[in-house]
């Protein structure tokens, strides 16, 4: 079936004087003449049987249809542009679309990113922010770096770590003494994360203690949110210690009390099964889990 789409030279002549309100200056923009931009615009109206601008002895200005389809067209000819630049540029080179949990990403895998790059040259990994699960057949993604329990349908599932929760807070909230009492910790502002909402009470239950407070506070999707809102003294937050070494290193965050709790749930690298056999992504994958195995066993998680 034949598409319903306008020429492609007539939608870049539509932008061009959309952009500058002027027939004049994109023809100039674009090596044409103005009669040839009157002629690809006429068309393009002609096609859609809609009015795009309004002409006067002082110029031409867009209509409300011709606005709001010129900011639709901008935005797909940018997108083909950034897709044609992308093609132009890789010249037998690989790329990864990587989908990550955002913290998890900035804090761990960025920085070792570079050892990936040194070993594998040939290999562009790009990073994507999600943090929950979605489906790889609705995006352009290779692969994914999440957290949970790993039931994703239409993927294979590699463990790369699990995480130990512990509660942190800004050093004014101890008052000079080393850790907190659980009770003492359940009295202060309790800081909640979206995608973990149970996550104070599985940590309190595991102390042995029932608060009714345990899904009370602000909530943050982000671990490196409640990190910045621990440290401005908002309360009390559960993250696991390895995602906020510097803060812990630096004395902006400390431990309240050096009790975690257990959790069936681990970071994996979740690959769908159509591409299991991806060069790049194995590469990927041989790396990551054994740069991720290496760290636990250096025993640096906590």
């Amino acid at each position: 079936m034949r598409r319903k789409i306008p020429s492609t030279t007539a939608l870049i002549a539509f932008e061009s004087a959309a952009r500058h309100q002027s027939f004049t200056k994109a023809a100039q923009e674009l090596s044409l003449t103005q009669g040839a931009v009157c002629r690809q615009i006429a068309g393009l109206e002609e096609f859609l049987n809609i009015e795009l601008f309004r002409r006067s002895r002082r110029g031409v200005q867009l209509t409300e249809a011709g606005l709001s389809y010129a900011r639709r067209v901008a935005s797909q000819l940018d997108a083909v542009e950034r897709d044609t630049l992308a093609v132009m540029g890789q010249q037998g080179a690989m790329t990864i679309e990587l989908a990550v949990v955002p913290t998890f990403g900035t804090q761990w895998l960025l920085p070792r990113l570079k050892n990936f790059q040194r070993l594998h040259p040939e290999i562009t990994v790009n990073l994507t922010n999600r943090t929950r699960p979605f489906l790889f057949a609705d995006t352009e993604l290779d692969a994914a770096v999440y957290f949970g329990d790993a039931d994703w349908p239409g993927t294979r599932a590699y463990l790369l770590m699990g995480e130990d929760m512990m509660p942190v807070c800004s050093p004014a909230l101890l008052a000079g003494r080393t850790a907190l009492s659980v009770e003492e910790i359940a009295a202060l502002p309790l800081l909640q994360q979206s995608t973990r909402p149970y996550a104070w009470r599985q940590w309190f239950n595991a102390q042995g203690l029932s608060t009714a407070r345990d899904m009370s506070g602000p909530r943050y999707e982000l671990f490196s949110m409640l990190a910045q809102a621990a440290m401005h003294e908002m309360g009390v937050a559960l993250i696991p210690p390895f995602l906020i070494r510097r803060e812990l290193d630096e004395g902006r965050l400390v431990i309240a009390a050096p009790l975690t709790m257990p959790t069936d749930k681990s970071y994996y690298l979740m690959i769908p099964e159509r591409k299991l056999e991806s060069a790049a992504l194995v590469r990927l994958r041989d790396w990551l889990v054994q740069e991720a195995r290496g760290y636990v066993e250096a025993g640096v998680l906590k």
